[in-house]
């Protein structure tokens, strides 16, 4: 039984696939489920992979933007020879089934695969598809979605199971969090993240207002890897005070045990509107401020944040409207309104599909059982 995964190359698309493979294996234990990727250069998301013994093989992938850029006439070549990489891994390993998380990453993959008739399925974290999704949809089996709003995909093929989350983020223990990140405990702690990457604008916002952030709050921060030396530098010479500097706690990334303890201990969480931050926000019950990143490919994270608020479950702060010291009214006045945290957080529960890695990963198992029997 050969599968083989595919995305778009960033956290949003590997956590889910790491999340569905480890939810495979627990379910079909026999030795012959070989799982591999394909896809484009991500570090860290395909180091993760390796590790849980997914087989990777990297190939070029380009990009269609949508406005002028250099990286168009550059990405135009990568593009027929990340094909012929796609379809010479796809006919040597013969695989029983493609399993797409979208994103330009996963297209010549997918075209491939469809030439080869290999069986595709497809899975859209977004309220908004992308257009290498909106062209995998006409070739795919079944089509798992992450929202009901959820645009364009017939009604026939859709499989409404939410976000695959990694059930190893769950389940964290305040008492054990604040022992991992040295917490001081006296004050409400707020986790603040741009998603893997991390993200610029959030991260001035932050140290614009650090100082008075950190005389009501205690802050853990995801800077990204990229910003993480520069920002740590900036709130070092901002914190000059002592008493108020042990209550700022910045990270680069935060790893997977990282995450499961800031999600657990966290009163409030400040993120951007992947479709992966917000389900694992809702899985851990958290009451969220959402971000949504203003440029992001046909506005889908704007849509998304805008889903989970009508939920209940968080707020929405547009980047056009947002200034500094407006978020930091914000959260003061939220937990001065402690009722209106606590509906939060428990609308944010029941937004929560925390079952959806397990539905796809014993959906994908049976299909294959019966095509195996037939043959």
């Amino acid at each position: 039984m050969k599968i083989v995964f595919t995305g778009g190359g960033t956290g949003g698309h590997i956590f889910p696939i790491l999340a569905i493979c480890r939810e495979m294996k627990k379910i079909y234990t026999k030795p012959d489920l070989k799982l591999y990727y394909l896809g484009p250069e991500d570090k860290y998301g395909l180091d993760l992979l390796s590790q849980e013994g997914i087989i990777v093989k990297k190939i070029l992938t380009g990009k269609l933007r949508r406005y002028f850029s250099l990286k168009n006439f550059l990405d135009f070549f990568k593009m027929p020879i990340g094909f012929l990489q796609a379809f010479f891994w796809l006919f040597f390993l013969a695989p029983d089934l493609i399993f797409s998380k979208g994103g330009y990453g996963s297209f010549p993959i997918a075209l491939a695969g469809n030439i080869l008739s290999i069986p595709i399925f497809l899975h859209e974290s977004d309220i908004r598809p992308g257009l290498a999704s909106k062209i995998e949809s006409k070739w795919a089996l079944e089509i798992f979605i992450s929202f009901h709003e959820t645009e364009i995909f017939p009604k026939d093929k859709r499989v409404l199971v939410g976000n695959p989350i990694r059930k190893e983020i769950l389940g964290g223990r305040k008492e054990e969090a604040k022992k991992m990140f040295n917490l001081k405990g006296d004050k409400p702690v707020i986790l603040i993240t741009g998603g893997s990457q991390g993200s610029e604008k959030i991260n001035e916002i932050v140290l614009e207002i650090l100082p008075e952030l950190l005389k009501d709050f205690e802050i853990i921060h995801q800077t990204g890897e990229n910003n993480f030396k520069r920002i740590k530098a900036e709130s070092e010479a901002l914190l000059s005070d002592e008493t108020l500097k042990k209550y700022y706690h910045p990270f680069p990334f935060l790893k997977e045990s990282d995450l499961k303890g800031s999600l657990a201990v966290s009163d409030l969480v400040v993120a951007r509107a992947g479709s992966g931050s917000i389900f694992e926000i809702a899985a851990c019950g958290k009451p969220a401020i959402l971000i949504p990143l203003s440029h992001s490919a046909q506005n889908h994270q704007l849509k998304n944040a805008y889903a989970f608020s009508e939920s209940g479950g968080g707020e929405v702060m547009e980047e056009k409207n947002l200034t500094p010291h407006f978020f930091l009214e914000k959260i003061k006045y939220l937990f001065e309104r402690i009722d209106i945290l606590e509906k939060m957080a428990r609308n944010s529960q029941e937004f929560a599909q925390p079952r959806a890695a397990k539905i796809i990963a014993s959906y994908i198992i049976e299909y294959l059982k019966a095509t195996i029997k037939k043959s």
